[in-house]
């Protein structure tokens, strides 16, 4: 194992004290990475070390911050073989997944050097004669980023890339259940030559995570937050924001339904279903949780769904090429396994798949659910998956609604317009009409409604999220006053 440092001025730390925790293997257990516990003065440290960089980041001209950022995302692509190993060990992922992964976050890393000199404003009629007066955007200072596990190397770059693109210095917080992951892509950034300063990174024992991220939150100087995560912990983090007064984006947890209609291309949507349902092993926010079929078609799909799941390899990934590879802890195995034992207790079917023994979890699905059953709006984060059944358009819309949640979704029909007016019917931050739930690009809003979180990552909409908008006057001419 390489050893796991913190980044904090430009210089690698360790904890106040020598505090460190360990990471251990989903699969055998054994210890995948010894990290620093941060306390909260490390945490403190890493903030002013970040307010100390603004001053002159914020003032570095956008060309050379793009230049930057382009390095940084050919760094981080050069260390692919590092992430794939180090996602195995922490988090179970097939190299599949983190091939992927890297890939998106060079993208993101790319879109946001691109974006450097889209920070724009406007200039606003004003009626006071010769007032010249202007709408800008300008960098709002330290941006607090947390960063889970599950797409670890895309979800913390977007934490970072579209922030510093913005001119602002940044803190990012690792999971605690894959900080070597996290500390390979401020390595990355590190390499490309960022000063010292402009990119912070702390690690800490999961026990002392909320009185860290507290710590950070409350100092003056962080100005913005992003959070992605689960909606429990999404709670949280808004609340302590709330209490002093911190805007942030907040991603959360997701329930997609994926709406096949009675005019769908099948096989298309068997394998977009596929895809988002069981790609990471069901453990991706836009994953496909809730197939919402037309009893018109349904025996088909179910067949045609079941027996690609049924081919879907399962293994542990240090070995060699899986589709799955493990979930990330035995929670996720408990879960998931109450979810199978309600749903078939109360009148579902199960058509392949079933309870798994441990963490290598096979593709399940799950016939003929109903809204008495748990997994009807649970997000089980995991590759068991529920089939819900419908008679026509209306009813598919309300089903696709009836959740808490918000974040993607998908509709398949060949009646592109019918299948477009569903779409824009749903209640979702995302929708893709004859494409999976499971689709993300660095340029693209990417956010959910309801308690999927608010706010957006993103192209021009991250622009708005991580910049301060003020409005700035000029008299040109003599200006009249009443006294």
């Amino acid at each position: 194992m390489t050893p796991i440092s913190m980044l904090i001025n430009g210089e690698r730390r360790q904890a106040e004290g020598g505090a460190t925790f360990d990471r251990r293997n989903p699969l055998d257990g054994g210890i995948a990475t010894t990290a620093p516990a941060a306390t909260t003065n490390d945490a403190i440290a890493a903030v002013e070390a970040a307010h100390a960089a603004f001053a002159a980041w914020s003032q570095t001209g956008p060309g050379e911050r793009r230049a930057l950022l382009q390095k940084a995302a050919h760094a981080l692509e050069a260390r692919a073989a590092d992430f794939v190993a180090a996602m195995a060990r922490e988090t179970g992922a097939s190299a599949m997944w983190a091939g992927f992964n890297v890939h998106l976050a060079a993208g993101l890393l790319t879109e946001a050097a691109a974006l450097t000199t889209q920070i724009g404003g406007e200039v606003i009629p004003s009626d006071v004669p010769g007032s010249l007066a202007m709408g800008i955007r300008q960098p709002a200072g330290v941006v607090l980023g947390i960063a889970p596990w599950n797409a670890p190397v895309i979800l913390a770059t977007r934490a970072i890339a579209t922030p510093l693109a913005c001119g602002n210095t940044v803190v990012l917080k690792g999971s605690e259940l894959c900080p070597e992951t996290h500390a390979l892509i401020v390595d990355a950034l590190n390499d490309a030559g960022l000063p010292p300063g402009v990119v912070n990174f702390i690690t800490n024992a999961p026990a002392d995570a909320g009185a860290v991220v507290e710590a950070m939150v409350a100092h003056p100087a962080v100005r913005r937050v992003n959070f992605t995560g689960s909606t429990r912990v999404g709670r949280l983090i808004a609340q302590t924001c709330a209490k002093y007064l911190k805007p942030v984006v907040l991603e959360l947890g997701g329930k997609a339904p994926l709406v096949v209609l009675d005019d769908a291309d099948i096989d298309a949507a068997v394998n977009a279903a596929a895809f988002g349902a069981f790609a990471n092993s069901g453990q991706i926010c836009m994953s496909t949780e809730r197939i919402v079929v037309d009893a018109a078609i349904a025996d088909e799909f179910v067949s045609k769904f079941a027996a690609k799941a049924r081919s879907l390899p399962v293994g542990d990934p240090r070995e060699g090429p899986v589709v799955l590879g493990s979930v990330v802890d035995a929670s996720t195995v408990a879960r998931c396994n109450a979810l199978i034992d309600d749903a078939l207790a109360k009148g579902a079917r199960l058509v392949c798949g079933g309870r798994a023994e441990n963490t290598l979890m096979p593709a399940t699905v799950i016939d003929h659910v109903t809204p008495q059953m748990l997994i009807y709006r649970e997000e089980s984060f995991g590759p068991v998956k529920a089939v819900v059944r419908v008679k026509g358009v209306e009813e598919a819309i309300a089903t696709a609604n009836d959740n808490e949640f918000g974040l993607s979704s998908a509709v398949f029909g060949r009646d592109v317009a019918r299948a477009f007016n569903v779409a824009r019917r749903i209640e979702s931050g995302i929708c893709h009409v004859n494409g999976p739930t499971v689709h993300d690009e660095a340029q693209m809003p990417f956010g959910g409604v309801k308690d999927s979180g608010y706010g957006r990552f993103g192209g021009k909409a991250g622009i708005e999220a991580f910049t301060e908008l003020r409005w700035i006057t000029v008299q040109t001419t003599p200006r009249h006053y009443p006294f």
